[in-house]
C-alpha cells in the first residue's frame, strides 16, 4: 500500500485549496488525505488557548480515525507549521515532509505582534472585509494576479467566509509556535522546501535555511508563484509531491523533478 499523504491548508483557507492538487496526485495512483484544521471547514476549535501542538493532536486523532498510522505531510503557510509541530510531537509517523512557504523559526517580536494585532482586528465585524481585502492580494504572486484575475476573488471569498474566530485563534497559535530548527534536523526523512519566486510573506533566504537544517532535504523555486503555490501552481506542486513520495518509497537520491520548479542552492 502507497504511503498516505496528508495535504494541510494555509490560513484563512480550507481544505479546498488543495483540491486541484489532490486531483492530480489521485490520478497518478496516490492516497491522499486533505483534513480541515482546527476551526476551519468541518473541524472545530479546541479547547484551550491557541495552541499548534493542539492542531497536531487533533490532525494525530484524525489520521488514526482513518486508519492511518505512518504519513507523509505537506503543509503549506499554517499548514507547514502545523506539520512542523506534528513532526516535533508524533515524529515516528512522518515517513517524508514537505513544507511549502513556511519559516523553520518562530517569529521575533514584531511579527508576532504583528499577528496579534490582526487577530483582534479580524474579529471586528465592521473591519473585518476592508482587513481581508488588504491582506489578501499579498497571499498571490504578481504573475498569477495578472494571468488568473479570477482567483484573488476566490481567496478573498474563502477569507471573508472563515470563522473570524478561528482565524484569530490560528493567528495566536502561529504567534506562539516554538523554533522549528531542532526538529528538523532530527528528521531523517526524505523533504523539500517549497518557495514561490514571487512570495511576497516568506523569503528565499528563509526557505534556504529552513531546507538547510533537513539533512535530507531540498530546495524548490516556483517562477512566476506567489505564497499560495497549491492554488497558483497546482500540478507543478504535484509533481514535486509526487517525487517526494517516490523518494520515500526509494533510497536512491538522483530523481529528478519534472515541474517546472528550479532546484535551487542556498
Amino acid at each position: 500500500m502507497s504511503l498516505p499523504l496528508a495535504l494541510l491548508h494555509a490560513l484563512p483557507l480550507d481544505s479546498s485549496m488543495w483540491e486541484a492538487t489532490a486531483r492530480e496526485l489521485r490520478a497518478r495512483g496516490r492516497r491522499v488525505l486533505t483534513p480541515d484544521l482546527c476551526g476551519f471547514g468541518s473541524a472545530p476549535l479546541p479547547q484551550g488557548p491557541p495552541s499548534l501542538d493542539a492542531v497536531a493532536d487533533a490532525l494525530a486523532r484524525e489520521l488514526d480515525r482513518q486508519g492511518v498510522g505512518e504519513v507523509a505531510l505537506a503543509g503549506c503557510s499554517m499548514g507547514g507549521y502545523v506539520a512542523m509541530a506534528f513532526l516535533r510531537r508524533h515524529p515516528d509517523r512522518v515517513r517524508a515532509l514537505a513544507l511549502l512557504a513556511a519559516r523553520s523559526t518562530a517569529d521575533g517580536a514584531e511579527a508576532a505582534a504583528q499577528r496579534l494585532r490582526f487577530a483582534e482586528a479580524v474579529l471586528d465585524d465592521a473591519a473585518r472585509p476592508a482587513l481581508v481585502s488588504a491582506t489578501t492580494p499579498s497571499l498571490l504572486g504578481a504573475t498569477t494576479r495578472a494571468r488568473r484575475p479570477r482567483l484573488p476573488a476566490r481567496v478573498s471569498g474563502l477569507a471573508l467566509a472563515a470563522p473570524p474566530r478561528s482565524v484569530a485563534w490560528a493567528q495566536r497559535a502561529i504567534a506562539a509556535r516554538t523554533d522549528s530548527t531542532a526538529a528538523l534536523r532530527a528528521a531523517d526523512v526524505p523533504a523539500v522546501v517549497v518557495i514561490g519566486a514571487e512570495d511576497a510573506l516568506v523569503s528565499l533566504d528563509e526557505a534556504c535555511r529552513t531546507a538547510e537544517a533537513l539533512g535530507r532535504g531540498r530546495l524548490l523555486v516556483l517562477p512566476g508563484v506567489g505564497h499560495l503555490a497549491p492554488l497558483e501552481a497546482p500540478e507543478a506542486v504535484a509533481g514535486i509531491l509526487s517525487d517526494l513520495l517516490a523518494r520515500a518509497r526509494t533510497t536512491a537520491e538522483g530523481a529528478t523533478v519534472r515541474t517546472g520548479a528550479q532546484a535551487a542552492a542556498c
